[in-house]
């Protein structure tokens, strides 16, 4: 599991935990059929991504032996795709990673495409 940063046109952060995938220099995150407390209007990721997409996704490994502590994050520009080629075959990905996505009615909702600008990382991996 990995964790997405997202900020608003202000600069307040939002973090959450995200399912992925990832895509030579893409990474993909699904917006699924999990209940959203207000569904009226967009959910906070995707609202701040398109006030500001500059975000982060931060993927770590615990370990109770520190030795094997790790992780990676990567920094990019994020887009908000609601349909095409591109959409359908992120949403692919997503559902062979995950299979709690096959029972899901994905389709028809949006997914976060994050362009790769750096990736840093730490420990063993």
């Amino acid at each position: 599991m990995g964790h997405l940063a997202t900020a608003d046109a202000q600069g307040a952060p939002h973090v959450v935990p995200v399912c992925y995938a990832l895509d030579g220099d893409a990474l993909y995150i699904a917006i699924d059929e999990k209940p959203k407390r207000v569904r009226e209007r967009p959910v906070r990721r995707i609202a701040n991504i398109l006030e500001n997409p500059a975000v982060a996704v931060c993927v770590d490994r615990y370990d109770e032996d520190w030795r094997r502590l790790g992780w990676v994050m990567l920094r990019g520009r994020a887009e908000i795709l609601a349909d095409g080629t591109e959409h359908d075959a992120a949403q692919g990905l997503l559902r062979a990673r995950y299979l709690q996505y096959a029972s899901m009615r994905l389709e028809p909702l949006p997914v976060i495409a994050i362009r790769i600008g750096k990736a840093t990382s730490w420990g063993e991996l």
